[in-house]
Parts: structure tokens; C-alpha cells; sequence
């Protein structure tokens, strides 16, 4: 990833709603979500859904795919790898002990 890569995906995020959105995919892993189960979840609008879930899938931290008439949103782990990756890549300078308790936090 580049700067240019994790700026747009951080600006995606950096919006409360976008964030919920992405945290509940993560939460939902590969199976994801509808954008109607989504704005549900977070008791927004359709239409407003929508155009958050677009600016997420511009950005990469979110995919979309097809099943029946429903479109499933799932959050891209492999850009989510990278982001983390790139922010954290010169952890502490060069003291990696420093970052162990960030990685202890993740749950996967």
C-alpha cells in the first residue's frame, strides 16, 4: 500500500456512519451483509446507505457481490491487512516489543 492508497481508504472511514459500516462487516467476515440488513443494524436510511456503501467500495475497504435481487456487502480484509500493515510497518523504531500489545488486542 502507498500513501496515496491509505489516505483514500482512511478518508472512506472517517465518517461515524462509514466506520459502523465497516465494523459491522468485519464483525459479519466473509458471509457480509445486504445493504438492507446493514441500514437496519445501524437505523439509517436506504438511500443514505447506499451512497456510504458506494464511497466504501470506491475506496476498497469494502466489496460487493451479487445474490439473487440482494447486493452483499463484505469488508475487504486484504486492504484492511494492507492499511494496518502501512501504518504500522515502522513501528516504534525498530522496537517491535512496543507494538505487542496492539497485536495482543486483535482478535482473529
Amino acid at each position: 500500500m502507498d500513501i496515496t492508497s491509505a489516505v483514500t481508504s482512511l478518508e472512506a472511514l472517517a465518517h461515524e456512519t462509514r466506520l459502523g459500516v465497516f465494523r459491522l462487516l468485519v464483525q459479519a467476515g466473509a458471509d457480509g451483509l445486504s445493504a438492507g440488513a446493514i441500514a437496519g443494524h445501524l437505523g439509517a436510511l436506504q438511500n443514505t446507505m447506499s451512497s456510504h456503501l458506494q464511497k466504501l467500495e470506491r475506496a476498497g475497504v469494502v466489496t460487493s457481490r451479487r445474490d439473487g435481487r440482494h447486493i452483499i456487502y463484505s469488508a475487504n480484509f486484504k486492504t484492511l491487512s494492507a492499511l494496518i500493515v502501512y501504518l504500522m510497518e515502522d513501528c516504534c523504531g525498530g522496537s517491535a516489543e512496543v507494538c505487542d500489545p496492539v497485536a495482543a488486542r486483535i482478535k482473529c
